[in-house]
């Protein structure tokens, strides 16, 4: 009601108004914007109102994309390969797909939220192990070695 005329109302007296515990001074300011309110909601019979005119101009959503089974796996493939493609490879990735760039940018994007989810704090998944074969979950030798006996 603030967008359609012109008052901005601070959340506690949204709240307030919702709950039925307004002041009444705040009822007051109040009852003749919802005078103006249910005189045009009175008059319009299905033509746009002007909340219908604010509901249009805010943002519409995409529909969801669904990615098919074969399409998943060569981003996912990818994936494993370069977890965070430059704009150059997610355009020529999205091409090779036949995806939109955003998509592929945005599956990049949540996969990147899923592995942080899916990865335990401090340290990898198990099993995990680095280039030189040891787990990355025992702690680094610095050059310090156990006397043989």
């Amino acid at each position: 009601m603030g967008t359609l005329y012109g008052n901005v109302f601070s959340q506690t007296t949204i709240c307030r108004f919702e709950a039925l515990q307004l002041s009444f001074k705040n009822m007051c300011k109040l009852k003749p914007l919802l005078n103006k309110w249910l005189e045009e909601a009175d008059s319009s019979s299905g033509s746009p109102t002007s909340i219908d005119k604010i509901a249009a101009q805010g943002r519409k959503r995409k529909k969801r994309t669904s990615i098919e089974v074969s399409v998943k796996g060569a981003l996912e493939s990818h994936f494993l390969k370069c977890p965070k493609p430059s704009a150059q490879e997610i355009t020529s990735l999205a091409d090779s797909l036949q995806l939109e760039k955003e998509v592929v940018r945005v599956w990049f994007c949540n996969r990147r939220q899923k592995e942080k989810r899916m990865t335990p704090p401090g340290g990898t998944l198990p099993g995990a192990e680095d280039v030189y074969g040891a787990s990355r979950d025992t702690p680094p030798h610095h050059g310090v070695q156990t006397p043989v006996q």
